[in-house]
């Protein structure tokens, strides 16, 4: 092979971009200019949505037959906050002491720039071309609301006659080290708020009132003292978590009329979105019978799923030990990301860089890191066509 891709280039060129969510920034027309030199044929369709900015999204793929691997990612970036607290401008692109500086370097234009790099690296030492077909599937809008993003990219690449056969996410998964770990399933996430109705009337004469955090306390005291369950084989424990209780009373001789508290649970696959619901709510109801109260669930698109160890879980993860020495744990771990919509399209495992200063000031990654992790892509390409 001749001189490989260089990955510090190619990341600092993206990073330069402002393409913090909705905005495309520049950044997939740099991707689609490489990815188009390397024989791509590459596509940018625009997404809407009534009431959400218009995103720009990508998809490119090089090859026509399988197997066919999909590197998935996304190019937009939270706001870099006060700018004035970064020690490197957050779109300097900067690095200094064998570090590189920006946002998005972790989260995650860093991995899409190694899966850049690997790619045109790989396709340098294959004549040209894979042996099957290899795709890059992008998005401008997760770090954002997701509606104009992965899921109608999927939806329309499909209506187009692509399937997929495995997918790589480059998402940061790895704690502390390159190579640590390799997200294999995600917990669901589902919102609801808990409304409690009661009657309002003076603090001195209770008896004519009917305090709803009376029975707001009861109620929220009950769906945190049992477990939802105690985990399973892939997955930690589910969890419900209060992160509100409101009552608007701005008056102290006053017994409110209504009391509203929001919950997020992270769940995993002992259960569905509708048996969760059933059994929250009969919780509630044996903690509370005598109040009035309601439950109202928010719509989700987060369902728990999980690519079970398998021939591709074993292929991501030694080409992962060949070149970083370590055998990465596999999780399940974390929030939620794309890869809830890819995984109905196909199997979908998560790997990328060190996830310790995404979102942060001073976002950054060593310049090692990304050397390493074209690498591991590299290798990850080469078995799979191998």
């Amino acid at each position: 092979m001749t001189q490989p891709a260089d990955v510090v280039a190619i990341a600092r060129d993206l990073l330069r971009c402002p393409s913090v969510t909705p905005a495309e920034g520049g950044a997939l027309a740099y991707v689609a200019d490489q990815l188009g030199r390397a024989g791509f044929t590459v596509e940018r369709p625009v997404f809407s949505e009534p009431g959400h900015a218009d995103i720009e999204n990508l998809y490119a793929r090089i090859g026509s037959e399988g197997p066919h691997l999909v590197f998935a990612g996304h190019t937009d970036v939270v706001p870099a906050g006060d700018e004035t607290r970064w020690t490197h401008p957050p779109f300097a692109s900067e690095v200094a002491h064998g570090v590189l500086y920006g946002r998005g370097a972790v989260d995650m234009k860093g991995a899409v720039a190694c899966a850049l790099a690997a790619a045109l690296d790989h396709l340098e030492a294959n004549g040209g071309r894979p042996k099957g077909s290899l795709s890059f599937l992008l998005t401008g809008d997760e770090e954002g609301v997701a509606v104009n993003g992965t899921v109608k990219l999927l939806k329309w690449a499909v209506e187009r006659g692509e399937t997929f056969d495995h997918c790589v996410l480059g998402e940061p998964t790895n704690p502390e080290a390159l190579g640590d770990m390799v997200k294999i399933g995600r917990r669901g996430s589902l919102n609801g708020a808990l409304i409690v109705h009661g009657t309002q009337g003076h603090v001195a004469y209770p008896r004519l009132a009917d305090n709803p955090v009376r029975h707001m306390v009861r109620l929220v005291s009950a769906l945190l003292a049992e477990p939802l369950d105690a985990g399973s084989e892939h997955f930690d424990p589910s969890n419900l978590e209060f992160t509100s209780i409101d009552v608007g009373n701005k008056t102290v001789n006053v017994i409110p009329a209504e009391a509203r508290a929001r919950f997020n649970i992270r769940f995993n696959d002992h259960h569905t979105q509708e048996s969760l619901k059933a059994l929250v709510e009969a919780r509630a109801v044996a903690a509370a019978p005598d109040a009035r109260f309601k439950i109202v669930w928010e719509p989700s698109n987060a369902d728990v799923f999980l690519t079970a160890p398998g021939p591709f879980v074993g292929l991501v993860s030694d080409a992962i030990e060949t070149v970083t020495g370590r055998a990465p744990t596999l999780s399940t771990s974390g929030g939620t990301s794309d890869a809830r919509f890819i995984k109905d399209y196909c199997p979908v495992i998560e790997f990328g860089l060190v996830n310790a200063s995404m979102h942060g000031i001073d976002e950054r990654v060593p310049v090692a890191d990304l050397v390493g992790l074209t690498a591991v892509y590299r290798e990850i390409f080469s078995r799979y066509f191998g």
